[in-house]
């Protein structure tokens, strides 16, 4: 985050700069800024959203396809038989 918040205010007094001066430049100024801002929000909120729903995913296909590993029931106790 910091490396992106470093670019970002690195690359603002481009974006933001008066048009008539570095007219050719503001366009990339605001193309870097918009990129470096959609991917940290990328990075930190879709990414991380994707990851929790595969997982749920793994996991219903996981019950349907070893369902044995769910049912977990103990063996049929045999009666104890005392020794005489």
């Amino acid at each position: 985050m910091m490396t992106t918040f470093a670019a970002i205010f690195g690359t603002l007094p481009i974006a933001l700069a008066p048009a008539p001066a570095p007219s050719c430049r503001q366009p990339l100024g605001v193309a870097v800024v918009g990129g470096l801002v959609l991917s940290q929000l990328l990075t930190l909120y879709i990414t991380p959203v994707i990851y929790l729903y595969l997982d749920r995913i793994d996991r219903q296909l996981k019950r349907r396809l070893e369902p044995q590993l769910e049912e977990v029931s103990e063996p049929p106790s045999k009666p104890a038989v005392a020794a005489e």
